[in-house]
């Protein structure tokens, strides 16, 4: 039976918070206490991202660890809750604290407008919360977090590939292990046991968002329109991302990367409340003769821009 890592103080003096109302009549007094007390990391505040922090908001997460380097593009107003012509070149991670505190303004909100890499991982996850949404694109910080999480035994859900769908009554979450269908939950599998030595046969409790629609590739008449100085958004050249590198850009569409983030935050709600069918926390079990990497911070590699290309989760 799953527990929520933030167990309720009985305190006979807490009220339910009047706009957090209807919450209590789904998950009683003592789910809401739990969820004003708790503390959810997203990593990743694009258009699956955004959608998290808006639900868990809206749910009543007390404090939030905001944590994406990148800033608004107007290519990102189709899908992205924080993205409007008028917000072109602001943090993102700023634009959504700023939203959360709009909802919520007892909650804290931490913005880290940090790209996580090796360099950075340590100093990051070093807040210490009690749950971290996976949200990010990028396939090698992806496959280092998720590590991280395995070995550290970190509640954790991730986001699979959301680019190129167009039905969101297939969106379902199940362990990692057991995804299909999903390009993106290949690439994971494939390197999480080649760079890291995790076999996801031995992770359970592992969970993913994920679809098993058949990706729609981009009509190839498209032009291919890259970042560059004529881009009107103010933050070109991007550091860490930018559609120079890539090959391919997948269509999104915000009835999709919405949905993949409402269920992680149903997940990460019903986790927190002490829901018993919601367990987060994965679990490696080590056989004799197996070898994983302990500190994911010795392997990370980066993955080939093939790889990176093929499996956006959502750009």
């Amino acid at each position: 039976m799953a527990r929520s890592p933030v167990p309720p103080t009985g305190s006979p003096t807490f009220r339910v918070p009047r706009p957090f109302d209807r919450n209590a009549r789904l998950f009683g007094p003592a789910g809401v206490e739990r969820l004003a007390r708790a503390h959810v990391m997203v990593m990743g505040l694009g258009g699956v991202g955004s959608a998290v922090v808006e639900g868990l908001a809206r749910a009543g997460v007390g404090r939030f660890t905001l944590v994406d380097f990148d800033h608004v593009c107007l290519t990102n107003v189709n899908r992205q809750f924080h993205a409007l012509p008028a917000t072109a070149g602001a943090a993102k991670a700023d634009l959504m604290a700023d939203r959360v505190r709009a909802v919520n303004p007892a909650a804290a909100v931490e913005a880290v407008t940090t790209f996580y890499e090796a360099k950075t991982a340590a100093t990051i996850l070093a807040r210490d919360p009690d749950v971290i949404v996976d949200a990010i694109d990028n396939v090698t910080a992806k496959l280092h977090l998720l590590a991280t999480c395995i070995f550290r035994a970190r509640p954790v859900v991730t986001a699979l590939g959301a680019s190129g769908k167009v039905d969101p009554t297939l969106v379902r979450f199940a362990d990692l292990r057991k995804t299909h269908d999903d390009p993106l939950a290949k690439t994971i599998r494939k390197n999480l046991w080649r760079v890291y030595g995790i076999n996801l046969k031995r992770v359970s409790n592992l969970a993913a968002v994920y679809s098993d629609e058949e990706v729609i590739l981009p009509d190839p008449a498209l032009p291919f329109v890259k970042c560059g100085p004529e881009c009107p958004c103010t933050t070109w050249p991007n550091r860490h991302h930018t559609s120079e590198k890539r090959r391919v850009i997948y269509g999104t569409a915000v009835f999709v990367t919405s949905v993949f983030g409402m269920t992680a935050a149903s997940l990460v709600t019903r986790f927190l409340t002490g829901d018993p069918r919601v367990d987060l926390r994965p679990e490696l079990k080590v056989l004799p003769g197996d070898d994983p990497v302990t500190d994911p911070d010795e392997r990370w590699r980066e993955v080939p821009d093939d790889e990176e290309d093929t499996f956006q989760a959502e750009a």
